[in-house]
Formats: C-alpha cells, structure tokens, sequence
C-alpha cells in the first residue's frame, strides 16, 4: 500500500476521519472507519466502508478526474438501485463523493473463528476444508445454495457483477445462520445480456477451482443449484430464460478451455 494514496485520502476527508486499510486493487484502495460521515463524534459504535478511487499519474489530470467521477458516480447509483430490490443482499450506500473518488457504505462481515481471516466466500470455505472440517457439511451446502440465490436474483432483475469472485462474496452470522452479500459493484452493469450473466457465472466457477479445487465440483453445482431455484420460480418464462444463461455458460466455458489451453 502506497503511503501517498494513505495520505492523499487522508487529506482529503481530514483528520477527524481515522482510515484503515482492508485492500487494494488495480482501480481503487478500501478502507475501514470508525467515523460516520456526517454525524459528529460518539458514534464510533459502527464500523463503516470507506472505498476510494486514487488519481491515475498516468492519465491526464481532467480525463483523469472525469473518469473517477462517472465511475463512483455510476457504482453509487447502481448500488442505491440494488439495496431496494426485494431479497437481495448488497451494502447500503451512505455517501458518495464523487468528485474526489469517495463512497461510504456500511461495513458487512465479521473475523472468521481460529484465525481464518475475514468472513467472505474464500476464506469460509477454506475453513471448512480445513482437516478438523467436513467441507460437505450441510452449513456449506445450505450457504452456497443462498449464495447462488442472491447471484439468480441479481440476474432476474437485470443486472451484473463484472468480477464475481469469491472474495467479493461476504458472509454475516446472523442468528447462526451464514447470510451472503455481494459486494463490490465497481464493475457493475444493468445488463440483461447472457453473455454478461454466464461470464458472471464462469468467473465464480474458475474462482472456486482456483482456491478450492479438491471439493470445487460440489461447491459449484451447490451455487447452481441456487441459482436456477430463483429461474424456476418464475415458471415456463423463468424456465426458458434460465437454459438460455446456462448455455451461454457453457458456451463462455468452453471459450476459457480453449484459451488456457492454446495459452
């Protein structure tokens, strides 16, 4: 983590604000904080999400600038759309600043237990493939089941994630019951499009196979299970639609064989 992207946030929402970094990826650096955006100081109770768009030396400063306000702007919207559709699981958005690249949102997930790490997709499987774990326990096939749901339900509605994988997954014990959200939409679209849906799907799938290959079958016919439950309860028309997405899955499956293999 680059101390002058640390900085450069900080001095931007000031030093009342306390940043701590969870991750960084190639657009954007998340950060955890104590602080709420607006309400004055002793409310320090929560945790909030603190996602952050850095400039781009390589790009002139007023493309640069553009670019960073229509992509948080875009991801904010996108976010406030989904919070409202019945059944679906994503972060309330609290604020956005776009012009400098900011969005707040609550903090989702929790601290695994025996020091697995943070509570998304990846790490909680990772801990019930562990030695002491059946990893076809009954608590992971009913999770990846609500993980596929939320994924169908996403789909149902017209909309894609753009970089589904694991980690961008997060769980949340609720009443001892392990309750997925999607995070992360920078990537997000309103898509109807199979090809977007089964690409959605295929880079679940290659996400499970590359962290969990020994149990990776399972967990993803788990996932699809889930998903068609939500087609299929639509009728003959979520029917219909559901082997439409299945097949451009197959389709983009295929696609990515023939790539790894050509290299």
């Amino acid at each position: 983590m680059s101390k002058e992207i640390v900085d450069k946030a900080s001095a931007v929402l000031g030093p009342r604000i306390e940043l701590k970094t969870i991750a960084q990826g190639a657009e954007a650096v998340v950060f955890s904080t104590r602080v709420h955006p607006y309400l004055p100081s002793g409310h320090e109770d929560k945790k909030y999400i603190v996602k952050y768009r850095p400039p781009k030396r390589y790009r002139h400063p007023s493309i640069d600038q553009a670019l960073t306000k229509r992509r948080t702007l875009g991801e904010s919207r996108l976010l406030a759309k989904l919070y409202l559709l019945e059944g679906l699981n994503v972060p309330k958005i609290i604020a956005c600043d776009a012009y400098n690249g900011f969005i707040w949102e609550e903090f989702l997930g929790e601290e695994l237990p025996e020091g697995y790490g943070f509570s998304n997709l990846k790490n909680f499987l990772w801990m019930y493939s562990a030695k002491d774990r059946n990893p076809h326990d009954d608590v992971v096939k009913r999770t990846l089941i609500r993980v596929g749901q939320q994924i169908g339900l996403l789909h149902w509605n017209g909309y894609c994630h753009g970089d589904l994988t694991s980690s961008n997954i997060v769980l949340e014990n609720v009443e001892g019951s392990w309750q997925p959200y999607l995070i992360d939409f920078g990537l997000g679209s309103i898509s109807d499009s199979v090809e977007d849906k089964g690409v959605d799907l295929y880079v679940l799938e290659r996400a499970i196979l590359s962290t969990h290959s020994s149990y990776a079958d399972q967990y993803n016919a788990w996932l699809l299970k889930g998903f068609s439950d939500i087609y299929k309860g639509h009728g003959k028309i979520g029917q219909a639609k559901l082997k439409e997405v299945l097949s451009r899955f197959n389709e983009v499956r295929l696609r990515g064989r023939k790539r790894s293999m050509i290299g």
